[in-house]
C-alpha cells in the first residue's frame, strides 16, 4: 500500500456501487402501453401537511404532488379517483372522513388502494402496551396541537393513533392495500440543514375520547374482540403492504433537493419507480430504495416495509399493479402551442442542476422508441417549461438526451449555528475560496455543514456505536444531517480561520466529487454495463447494478444476474472486496472506475498500468474486468477506518477518456508509481482531482460518440473560464 489508504469502505450501509449509485434495478418483460384499461378500479388518498401551527415543515405537500404524479402516469390511475388533503383540509376528522369515503365505501375486492401520509409523527399513551415503552405511534393531523404547547404539561391531543389506522385497513374490502407513512415518531425539530418529521410526545399525553370511542365503534363493526384486535395488531400489519419512511426510534428527513424541499424518502421512491419498466417487486424495489434514503437523510433513517401475516405480498408488483411503461425521467402534463410544461419528477438528485434552461429530452413511446424532442427552458422545483421541437401530446414520457450544466457549479457549505458569533468571518472566508458558496442553515440545499462540535452535538453523535468523536468545540464538516465527515475536524482551540485554510483541499476535493457525481447518468445511459461486488476469493455477489436502458436496448434483460438488496449489510472491518465489471455491448468500451471514501478524497481503481497507452482502459466486447485482479495486481481493496459510507463511481464511453488518463498517469509519475490505484491530493499547488475531473470533462466534452455515461458538465474546476454551460449528448 501507498502513504494513505485509497479505499476505505466500512462499517456504515454501501451506499453506491459503481454507475453512480447503488440502485438495484430489477428488470421485468419489455414494456409495453400503460395498463390503464381492464385491470381493478385505483383508488388513492394522498394526506400532505407542512402548516403546522408548531415545528412547520416544508415538503409534504410536494410528497403529495410526487405520488399523485407517479399514480397517474406510471400505474395508470384516474386523476378522479384520487383524493388529496393538504393542510387546513387534512384534520382529524377530515383525514378519517376520507378514508371512509373513498377508501372503504368504494374499494371492492380485487380493487387497488394507495394511502400515504406525509406529516408529523408523534406517541400518546398505550393502554395496551404492545411496546415495553407503553407508547403508540401517531400521525399528527394539522389539529394535533400539544396542550399549552408543551408535552410535559399533558393532556389530549387529537393525532390519529396507530391503532386507528389497523382498524380503517381491516375495514377495506381488498387485499391490494399499499400504505406509506413518511413521518417518525422520535428526534422532532431540526437537525442540520434537515427539518425532522416529528412532534413531541410521550406518555403524559393521551387520545381524545372521541378517538378511543371511534376505534371501539370500529371493533363493533369488524366484531372483534380487544383482545383479538391486540393479538392482530401484534403479529403485523392489517391489509396488504405497509411501507414506513424509517423505524419506530429513527428519524425522518424533510429536505432540501436542489430548489425545492421533498420527504426525502417519497422523492428517492417515486423517482426510482419512475426508472423502472415493469412489475418491480416490493421485496426487490423498497430495500434499494432504502439505502439511497440512508444516503441522502440520516443514516438513522432506514426505512422499512411489513407485509400482511402469512401472505407473499412482497413478491407482488409494487402497489399491485402491473406497470408496463418505459423508464422516463419527465412526463408532459400540459400542451399549449409549442409550449408545453413537463413535471421532471424522474430526474435523480445528483443532477438536478444539470436540467435547467438548454437540456433536452427526447419523447418516447410506449417502446421506449424516440418520436420527438423537447427543450427545457426553465425549470422550478420539479415543474419544468419546455419548448416543443416536435409535435408531442400530453401524457408523452420524455427520456434524458442532453444536460446542460452550467460551467460554475458550486459546492454549497451551510454554517451552522454552533459557530455563533464567528458565523461572518466564515462566511467571508469561505466566499474567498473559488466555487464555494455558504449558506446560512434552512435556507436551501447544502452539500456539507461547516460547524463547531458541540456537547449536543457529541451526545447525538455518540448515539452512534462504534464513533470516534472529535475533541469538544473542535471545528470541522458534517452531512447535512449534522453526521460527522471523517478526518475533517481539528483540535480544540483552532480558529475558524485555521480551519478553514486547513480544510481547503478536503473542499476542493469534494467538489471535484460533486462535479463527477453530475456527470454520470445510470438511469438514462443505453451503454450495457453491469457491475458487481463480490468478497475477496468468493462468488457471492454483496451488491450488483447495471443500466436498465442499455440492457433493454440489446435485449439481454433475461440474462441479468441476480441483484441482491443491500438495506441492512455492511462491510466489517478488515473485509476484502473484488468489483467486477462486465461490458455486454458487442464492441469495445474505455473505462475508468474512481472510488470517493468516507472522508471525501477520489482514488483512481481502474486503470492501475501508468506507463501503457491509453489502451489500457479499453474493455472488449463481453468482456468482465476484476478490480483487483488476483493475476497481476498486487493491491487489494480492504474495509478500513474511518467507517461511512464509501462510493464506486464507473464511467464507460466508446470513445477514450485520453485527457483524464494523462493527468492521472502524470499524478503517478510525480509519486514514482507504475501500478497500482493513485490517490488524487488536492493539498498542494497542484489541485489534482481538479486537473483529472478537468480532463475527464473535456473528453466527454469534445466527444461527437454517443453513449457516454457522463453528461456535458463544468471544466472551470481548476478555477479557468469556460462558457456558461456545457451540453453533451447523454444517451
Amino acid at each position: 500500500m501507498n502513504r494513505r489508504h485509497f479505499l476505505q469502505f466500512a462499517g456504515s450501509t454501501l451506499a453506491t456501487l459503481g454507475l453512480s449509485q447503488l440502485d438495484i434495478q430489477i428488470l421485468g418483460k419489455r414494456y409495453a402501453g400503460i395498463l390503464a384499461q381492464n385491470t381493478p378500479r385505483k383508488l388513492a388518498l394522498l394526506v400532505g401537511i407542512n402548516a403546522y401551527q408548531n415545528s412547520p415543515l416544508q415538503g409534504c405537500v410536494t410528497d403529495v404532488k410526487l405520488q399523485e404524479q407517479l399514480l397517474i402516469h406510471r400505474f395508470g390511475f384516474n386523476p378522479k379517483d384520487i383524493v388529496i388533503l393538504t393542510d387546513g383540509q387534512a384534520t382529524r376528522q377530515g383525514i378519517i372522513n376520507a378514508f371512509e369515503e373513498h377508501l372503504i365505501k368504494q374499494a371492492k375486492a380485487g380493487d387497488v388502494v394507495v394511502y400515504h401520509f406525509s406529516g408529523h409523527g408523534s406517541q400518546v399513551k398505550d393502554l395496551d402496551c404492545d411496546f415495553p415503552d407503553c407508547l403508540n405511534s401517531t400521525f399528527v393531523p394539522i389539529d394535533g396541537i400539544l396542550p399549552g404547547g408543551f408535552p410535559s404539561q399533558g393532556g389530549t391531543v387529537s393525532d390519529i393513533m396507530g391503532h386507528t389506522l389497523f382498524l380503517l385497513m381491516s375495514g377495506l374490502q381488498t387485499e391490494n392495500v399499499t400504505v406509506v407513512l413518511d413521518s417518525c415518531h422520535s428526534g422532532g425539530g431540526t437537525r442540520g440543514n434537515l427539518r425532522v418529521r416529528s412532534r413531541s410526545g410521550g406518555s403524559q399525553l393521551e387520545p381524545l375520547e372521541e378517538e378511543r370511542n371511534y376505534q371501539q365503534q370500529w371493533l363493533t363493526k369488524l366484531n372483534l374482540s380487544p383482545d383479538e384486535f391486540k393479538k392482530r395488531r401484534m403479529a403485523g400489519v392489517a391489509k396488504g403492504v405497509v411501507i414506513a419512511s424509517t423505524k419506530r426510534d429513527q428519524l425522518a428527513a424533510d429536505a432540501s433537493f436542489n430548489d425545492f424541499y421533498a420527504g426525502a424518502f417519497t422523492y428517492l421512491m417515486t423517482q426510482y419507480l419512475w426508472q423502472q419498466t415493469a412489475n418491480a417487486s416490493f421485496i426487490n424495489t423498497i430495500p434499494t430504495i432504502a439505502s439511497s434514503t440512508t444516503k441522502y437523510s440520516f443514516t438513522s433513517q432506514e426505512p422499512l416495509m411489513e407485509l400482511k401475516p402469512g401472505s407473499n405480498y412482497g413478491g407482488n408488483p409494487v402497489y399491485f399493479i402491473n406497470e408496463q411503461t418505459p423508464p422516463a425521467e419527465a412526463v408532459i402534463t400540459k400542451v399549449d402551442g409549442n409550449r408545453a410544461e413537463l413535471w421532471l419528477g424522474g430526474l435523480d438528485p445528483n443532477s438536478l442542476s444539470a436540467f435547467q434552461s438548454g437540456a433536452i429530452l427526447s419523447v418516447v413511446d410506449s417502446e421506449g422508441v424516440q418520436k420527438g424532442r423537447v427543450e427545457l427552458e426553465s425549470r422550478k422545483g420539479l415543474v419544468g417549461q419546455a419548448r416543443l421541437l416536435d409535435t408531442a401530446k400530453i401524457g408523452a414520457f420524455l427520456q434524458e438526451s442532453t444536460r446542460s450544466i452550467s460551467t460554475d457549479l458550486t459546492l454549497t457549505i451551510g454554517l451552522d449555528p454552533s459557530l455563533g458569533n464567528e458565523a461572518n468571518l466564515a462566511q467571508k472566508l469561505l466566499q474567498r475560496i473559488s466555487r464555494i458558496e455558504p449558506l446560512p442553515l434552512q435556507q436551501g440545499e447544502v452539500q456539507y455543514i461547516f460547524g463547531r462540535m458541540t456537547d449536543i452535538y457529541r451526545q447525538q453523535l455518540g448515539l452512534s456505536a462504534g464513533i470516534n468523536l472529535p475533541e469538544l468545540e473542535s471545528l470541522g464538516l458534517f452531512y447535512p444531517g449534522l453526521e460527522l465527515i471523517p478526518n475533517s475536524f481539528g483540535k480544540n482551540g483552532e480558529t475558524v480561520t485555521d480551519a478553514i485554510k486547513r480544510l481547503g483541499s478536503k473542499l476542493k476535493s469534494l467538489l471535484a466529487a460533486r462535479i463527477v457525481k453530475t456527470i454520470l447518468n445510470t438511469n438514462s445511459s443505453r451503454i450495457n454495463l453491469v457491475a458487481s461486488m463480490v468478497p475477496e476469493g468468493g462468488e457471492s455477489v454483496i451488491a450488483s447494478s447495471f443500466t436498465i436502458r442499455g440492457s433493454l436496448n440489446r435485449g439481454t434483460s433475461n440474462n441479468q444476474p441476480s441483484s441482491v438488496p443491500l438495506s441492512g449489510q455492511k462491510l466489517p472491518l478488515g473485509t476484502s472486496v473484488q468489483l467486477q465489471v462486465t461490458n455486454n455491448e458487442n464492441s469495445a468500451l474505455y473505462l475508468t472506475v474512481l472510488a470517493i471514501d468516507p472522508a471525501g478524497e477520489i482514488s483512481v481503481l481502474f486503470p492501475n498500468e501508468w506507463a501503457a497507452a491509453v489502451e489500457v482502459t479499453l474493455v472488449e466486447a463481453n468482456q468482465t474486468v476484476k478490480i483487483p485482479d488476483p493475476q497481476q495486481d498486487k493491491f487489494k481493496l480492504v474495509a478500513q477506518e474511518p467507517k461511512g459510507v464509501a462510493e464506486v463511481l464507473i464511467l464507460a464511453s466508446r470513445t477514450p477518456l485520453r485527457a483524464a488518463l494523462q493527468a492521472i498517469q502524470a499524478v503517478a509519475r510525480s509519486r514514482g508509481l507504475s501500478t497500482g490505484p493513485v490517490t488524487l491530493d488536492a493539498s498542494g499547488e497542484l489541485n489534482e482531482p481538479a486537473v483529472a475531473i478537468d480532463g475527464l470533462l473535456d473528453d466527454i466534452n469534445s466527444s461527437n460518440s454517443r453513449g457516454n455515461v457522463g453528461a456535458g458538465a463544468s471544466r472551470d474546476a481548476a478555477g479557468s473560464d469556460k462558457p456558461t454551460t456545457l451540453q453533451v449528448d447523454t444517451n
